[in-house]
């Protein structure tokens, strides 16, 4: 069985920014949040009222993030499940080559990830951690990395292929990597799904990854009331 606890992945952004993000938290109070051009995510310490407000402080005008937790407005939610990799499964070797990416690649990840889920990943998205793209004929199709880390856990993230070259098996092949690569450093493999996104759960679930629970997140702007 797949196990992420609670006490660490009912608010992960939070534990993440106290923790191996701990270089990235601008905070104030019980308010803390990445920066704007890292990851449009935030957490407060507990969901009151004054954490609220002094997260509110930290954004700027117009701007928003995302927490953990259920907004006023539920329509504007965001419902996710969290999912880890089963620890009796075994990841296979390589299967193709894969480029490890670096800050002069990023234009090229934000502009694929656009295509996917436009807005969550930005120019500092990989000074979260290690990225691997595909290329063919220069130009990068696919690719995937990591996200939130915490102690004992590292978070799969930004996993997407071009329109153009899917079917072929490349994300899998980068998850596969990042896998290989936690197994190795005594970490978790976990991640984010949108509820919603049965393509890629049904994906995930067929390399063995579990669904442990699902979460809801919502929007904190500067403007709202």
């Amino acid at each position: 069985m797949a196990d992420l606890p609670e006490s660490l992945f009912k608010n992960p952004w939070w534990h993440a920014l106290q923790t191996r993000h701990s270089h990235f938290a601008v905070s104030v109070g019980n308010a803390c949040r990445y920066p704007g051009d890292v990851v449009p995510f935030a957490a407060v310490k507990t969901p009151d009222p004054t954490a609220i407000q002094q997260l509110r402080s930290l954004l700027e005008p117009g701007e928003s993030v995302w927490i953990a937790g259920k907004g006023p407005a539920p329509e504007a939610d965001l419902e996710c499940l969290q999912m880890a990799l089963a620890e009796n499964i075994t990841p296979p070797g390589a299967d193709r080559e894969l480029t490890p990416l670096t800050v002069a690649d990023a234009p090229e990840m934000v502009a694929l990830t656009t295509l996917a889920f436009p807005g969550y990943f930005r120019i500092r998205t990989i000074e979260m951690g290690q990225y691997y793209g595909v290329r063919a004929g220069g130009q990068l199709i696919a690719m995937g990395g990591e996200r939130l880390a915490l102690d004992g856990y590292t978070e799969i993230s930004a996993v997407c292929t071009h329109p153009d070259h899917r079917g072929k098996g490349y994300a899998q092949s980068i998850m596969w990597q990042l896998v290989r690569n936690h197994r190795r450093d005594g970490q978790t493999s976990w991640l984010h799904v949108g509820a919603a996104n049965r393509y890629a759960i049904e994906l995930y679930l067929g390399m063995g990854f579990q669904i442990v629970r699902s979460v809801t997140l919502h929007q904190v702007s500067k403007m709202e009331l």
